[in-house]
């Protein structure tokens, strides 16, 4: 079975009055990864409590949590970052390892922003929320997409629809590209031309992939590469 296997970095859902904790994979990213010829599989945290964090970032794991973080990464072939509300610190220390080792990483929303500030990237809340924070899985607004970006290559479009539903958008991305931006200016796809396959994007192609050929694209490009 010549299948690659695809990390997806799970993220901690929101604490019990009990102040217990969970870790999630949601279901559309997994199923994407299956449908599409990969293996998934769930990236855990390895140090005990919740280290939310944003822009201001830590290599702050003890020597036994990054070595039981980074073993978890050395089983995969690419690593997918999650969308979602908070981020904690092993999410970044994931991308930046990721990024120094050329392991082939796509971040979707909050992942985007993770991939960017592993790299020393900002994000900055944007000020019209009704119009990007959308809650249903249809096309919100159109993307306008570099011709000279990897990205391009996987879509083989100039101009797509996508979904929207974030609250941040990229501001800095030292040592990366943005390739894509939407009406407003914010960019929908951030990306590294000296890597495998290290991609950021806006919106959720796990959500409208079993629709929209454009979206699959994404998750079949990145397994094919992860395969390799």
């Amino acid at each position: 079975m010549n299948k690659p296997i695809i990390g997806i970095v799970s993220k901690h859902y929101a604490t019990y009055k009990s102040n217990r904790t969970d870790t999630f994979v949601r279901d559309e990213v997994k199923q994407a990864i299956f449908d599409n010829g990969g293996i998934a599989i769930g990236i855990l945290p390895t140090e005990p409590n919740i280290n939310r964090c944003g822009d201001e970032w830590k290599e702050n794991l003890s020597i036994e949590e990054k070595e039981n973080l980074i073993a978890q990464i050395k089983i995969c072939n690419g690593i997918i970052l999650q969308g979602g509300l908070e981020t904690d610190n092993y999410e970044i220390i994931i991308s930046k390892y990721c990024y120094d080792n050329d392991i082939p990483i796509l971040g979707i929303c909050a992942g985007q922003n993770n991939i960017a500030r592993a790299l020393g990237g900002t994000t900055y809340k944007i000020p019209n929320l009704d119009k990007h924070d959308k809650p249903f899985d249809e096309y919100v607004h159109k993307i306008q997409i570099d011709k000279n970006s990897e990205f391009y290559k996987i879509v083989k479009e100039t101009e797509i629809m996508v979904n929207s539903r974030h609250k941040r958008a990229i501001n800095d991305c030292p040592m990366l590209d943005k390739v894509a931006f939407c009406g407003d200016g914010y960019p929908d796809v951030i990306e590294s031309k000296n890597k495998k396959f290290y991609i950021g994007v806006r919106f959720h192609p796990e959500s409208l992939y079993t629709k929209d050929e454009k979206m699959n694209r994404i998750f079949k490009e990145f397994i094919n590469v992860c395969k390799n």
